[in-house]
């Protein structure tokens, strides 16, 4: 049961990026233009993903214990250190050089591109070296 709600989170997670167009790189990369043909489109795909968690969160929480599983499970660690903020900057430099982040870049494997295939390979890199020097 638990697999089958990822899988269904997952889907629901793609299906969003797929009709707010999020999957286009181009869309991604005219946002980040701001000194040109600026796109607010991820704006506003920002800015309802952020009320739907808001309200969400609200209600998943009055339930007490969640559908599937025995108990919530959140991160702990609130502190903030130089690991953390070096990935974060891959992170941003990465998705503004290439237009995905892992969401869009995964839904997007129906139409494997070489700039999505060189995202995916230095995403791949990346987890793996971090491994390495954790």
């Amino acid at each position: 049961m638990k697999a089958l709600m990822g899988y269904l989170a997952g889907l629901l997670f793609g299906l969003g990026l797929a009709i707010s167009g999020m999957t286009d790189p181009a869309r991604v990369l005219g946002f980040l233009d701001i000194a040109g043909a600026w796109d607010p489109t991820l704006m506003f795909v920002l800015g309802g993903a952020v009320l739907t968690t808001f309200i969400g969160y609200r209600l998943v929480w009055r339930r007490g214990a969640p559908l599937v599983g025995n108990a919530f499970r959140l991160p702990t660690r609130q502190d903030i250190d130089a690991r953390l903020i070096a990935g974060s900057a891959l992170f941003g430099i990465g998705w503004g050089l290439s237009g995905y982040c892992p969401g869009p870049a995964f839904a997007s494997l129906g139409g494997l591109t070489t700039p999505l295939a060189a995202m995916l390979l230095a995403m791949l890199a990346g987890w793996f070296l971090a491994r390495r020097l954790a």
